[in-house]
């Protein structure tokens, strides 16, 4: 895959994914927040709760489904990532705080060379809610 159609896929996913969030009532606080320990896709609110958000894509042909790509290696840089911005934001530190993981997984083997509108393919979308714990 080209780096350019991972960066496309990646982007439809972050902004499909966000836009369940929003209609699940809660408010995007910070997308791709970096620390050198890693990057948090989504960051949202509700109320009192700050929910941190790995999005993943996969199509036919990628090594299992999207949920399953979540290594532990990955989900300890995404805890020390979410530490870090609490940290860096002391008014969440009160809040209750989970991470969930929402998944596209496509069943076609999606072509790299072609401009895609990834809404008009069939896919299947999974959110996990506390999807792993510190």
């Amino acid at each position: 895959m080209t780096m350019n159609h991972h960066h496309a896929l990646g982007q439809w996913a972050e902004q499909q994914a966000l836009r369940v969030l929003q209609q699940q009532g809660f408010q995007l606080i910070k997308q791709n927040f970096h620390s050198r320990f890693g990057e948090l896709d989504l960051i949202v609110e509700r109320g009192n709760e700050l929910i941190f958000v790995e999005v993943k894509a996969r199509s036919k042909g990628s090594y299992g489904q999207a949920s399953e790509m979540i290594r532990p290696s990955q989900q300890r840089k995404i805890i020390r990532t979410a530490e870090y911005f609490l940290i860096c934001h002391p008014a969440y530190e009160q809040f209750y705080c989970r991470f969930d993981v929402i998944c596209f997984d496509f069943p076609q083997k999606i072509a790299k060379t072609v401009q895609q509108d990834f809404s008009k393919l069939r896919y299947d979308q999974q959110w996990i809610e506390n999807a792993f714990t510190l």
